[in-house]
């Protein structure tokens, strides 16, 4: 079988994985593999279809990582509970500002920003989830 054409079948077979799992490691490996298929069809000698596959598959992953590592230093990435409506139920803690609320049809212990003095039924909104607890305010984030 010819260089070319074994570098085509591994690259669309790790492009076809890749598609099953979705880490996009494969298909960086993958567009190596058929990088180094065009060079093999160009005619070029195996080592450097090898250093084309391998030059290509670093330079991806390098470039996946610092791309996931600049998404996740983004500290100002609001979740899908920011600025959902919740109701007060109770006071726990009211010099702690700690509260029972009702969200989502469950019931979370809040922070409560602010000074104001809320009664049972108020609509209060989500400003961040902590783990188990809210952070809640009576204005809209």
């Amino acid at each position: 079988m010819a260089f070319e054409l074994a570098w085509l079948l591994v690259g669309v077979a790790l492009v076809i994985l890749e598609l099953m799992t979705g880490t996009f490691y494969l298909l960086l490996l993958g567009g190596a593999s058929l990088a180094a298929s065009v060079v093999a069809w160009l005619g070029h000698a195996f080592w450097l279809q090898a250093g084309t596959a391998g030059s290509v598959a670093l330079i991806g992953v390098f470039w996946l990582a610092r791309h996931r590592r600049s998404l996740a230093g983004r500290a100002a990435v609001a979740g899908m509970d920011v600025g959902q409506p919740a109701t007060f139920e109770t006071w726990l803690d009211k010099g702690a500002r700690l509260a029972r609320v009702r969200y989502r049809g469950a019931t979370w212990d809040a922070m409560v920003d602010g000074e104001d003095d809320l009664s049972p039924g108020r609509n209060v909104y989500v400003k961040a989830v902590d783990g188990n607890r809210l952070g809640v305010s009576v204005r809209r984030p």
